[in-house]
């Protein structure tokens, strides 16, 4: 007769039950296990029989991996339905103006009044920081204007500019850059990220969530979104 040594130890039990071809629910990994250890029981060594602590032990395998695949279970239906809400709410978003991560800046002119438009800029600042500028470029890397903000505490902001350079002079319309410099009291660099205004045209539906269309500001995720604007501008004049 083929005998199974009692000393078998929880890890063999464990690692015939991941060589299983049907382990997809909780029910069918207690019936295999149910099966191996009556298999075991039944070709033990009747001269040294297992002890009720090994068994015990073993059954308190199943249960444990019974708890762990409804955790999983569990876990795996509260994903999707954060899922199905994060794609409902994206929708929200359609026809609102945003600032993602980017540094570009549009110029042009208002048809009716003749006034210089552009689109709105922002600065995401990690720390409070004493001095904080701003240097706007043309397409050809020129410097056009530099804005100092002075110091600023952390925090999220939004600005328009003007349209005109650092001579007060009209800029051309056209596609302009920007970069931010921030340091602190002791002339330390402060983290700056520069943001980009987009308006979100659709939202399309991926592999890893929502993605919110900008146009020719790009795409982004929700998690991209620093700020929604009301339909009132709340930029900064600069």
């Amino acid at each position: 007769m083929t005998t199974t040594s009692a000393a078998t130890s929880a890890g063999s039990v464990t690692s015939a039950l991941n060589a299983a071809d049907n382990v997809s629910s909780a029910q069918s990994i207690q019936n295999q296990f149910l099966t191996l250890l009556t298999t075991q029981l039944q070709n033990q060594d009747p001269t040294s029989p297992m002890d009720n602590m090994q068994l015990t032990s073993q059954l308190a395998q199943i249960s444990t991996v019974e708890g762990i695949s409804n955790l999983n279970t569990t876990l795996k239906s509260i994903s999707s339905q954060m899922g199905l809400s994060q794609s409902i709410s994206a929708t929200s978003f359609i026809g609102k103006s945003v600032l993602v991560q980017g540094n570009s800046i549009l110029l042009g002119t208002d048809s009716t009044t003749g006034t210089a438009v552009t689109t709105p800029f922002g600065i995401n600042l990690s720390g409070a920081a004493a001095d904080v500028k701003v240097n706007i470029t043309n397409s050809s890397g020129a410097l056009v204007k530099t804005v100092d903000l002075g110091s600023m505490n952390a925090g999220i902001y939004s600005y328009d500019w003007s349209g005109q350079t650092s001579g007060g002079a009209a800029a051309p319309n056209g596609s302009y850059s920007f970069n931010v410099t921030a340091t602190d009291a002791s002339g330390n660099a402060v983290t700056a990220d520069p943001l980009t205004y987009g308006q979100v045209g659709s939202v399309a539906y991926g592999s890893n969530g929502p993605v919110l269309n900008l146009g020719t500001a790009g795409t982004t995720s929700l998690s991209g979104v620093y700020k929604v604007f009301s339909t009132i501008n709340d930029s900064i004049s600069v």
